[in-house]
């Protein structure tokens, strides 16, 4: 059964490539196909104005040089693609490597694991993370030991699901001095953990240290909007993306996160 289930996922990913062997050669000109080109490029202009990625200089610049190329695209003879000879040969070596591979160094009869292996693993890092939380219970609040062992603590928290345990370990770190970063971390955890106004709370108490962070400045949008309040979201992004020096990377994940506002 496990063998019939291989080969049969093998032909469904080789479909595609067998019905390219199998559709006749097309014949293109040059021109064509770099005019083709030059109207998916068009098209793409137009999605980035569209969602604000370009203001109307620079689309109309790269509209102006885009339509150059397609006007100047040649006209010239045919030229034959779809060459099947490789296709077929992949069509044949693909599927028999693979098979050979499997049957080297695969494991098909290799149990998947219970469900009591699974608690089991659970428990033991449960188990440690008590351990840890009692180690750093006895630690000096703000040392440099423990401001490495809560942290570790959070990012262990968070990848287990449970933001809210990740954001008190994130309010430990930050006992032993504050860090805008670290702050950032803090606050998308009570986010994800939908501690709203708490995250408010101390978004009015982070900012002020770090008035350009922007992690921060962006968080108190999203605080703004997860609050019920998407006019003030709306300034607290519109603020930020006027203070964006050129070329930022966020600048468009900003934008898009303002055009999806209500």
């Amino acid at each position: 059964m496990t063998w019939l289930l291989a080969i049969l996922l093998a032909l469904v990913a080789l479909a595609p490539l067998g019905w390219a062997a199998w559709r006749p050669a097309q014949a293109l000109d040059r021109g064509s196909a770099d005019r083709a080109l030059y109207r998916a490029q068009l098209a793409e202009l137009e999605r980035d104005k569209v969602l604000g990625r370009l203001d109307e200089s620079a689309y109309s610049a790269a509209l102006l040089e885009v339509q150059r190329r397609m006007l100047a695209a040649p006209d010239t003879a045919p030229v034959r693609v779809g060459g099947r000879g490789p296709l077929v040969a992949g069509l044949a070596v693909v599927p028999v490597l693979a098979l050979a591979v499997y049957f080297l160094n695969g494991m098909p009869d290799m149990p998947s694991a219970t469900f009591v292996e699974r608690r089991d693993a659970a428990a033991r890092d449960e188990a440690l993370l008590a351990q840890l939380r009692t180690r750093l219970a006895a630690l000096p609040a703000g040392s440099t030991q423990a401001r490495q062992g809560w942290m570790l603590l959070a990012d262990a928290e968070r990848t287990r699901g449970r933001p809210a345990e990740s954001a008190a370990a994130y309010a430990e770190v930050l006992k032993g001095g504050f860090d805008a970063g670290i702050a950032s971390q803090r606050v998308q955890a009570m986010l994800e953990a939908g501690q709203v106004d708490e995250a408010i709370a101390f978004l009015a108490e982070a900012l002020p240290q770090a008035p350009q962070h922007v992690g921060l400045r962006f968080l108190s949008g999203q605080a703004e909007l997860q609050a019920g309040r998407p006019a003030t979201a709306r300034a607290a992004w519109a603020a930020l993306l006027a203070s964006a020096p050129e070329g930022a990377p966020w600048k468009g994940m900003v934008e898009r996160r303002m055009q999806a506002l209500p």
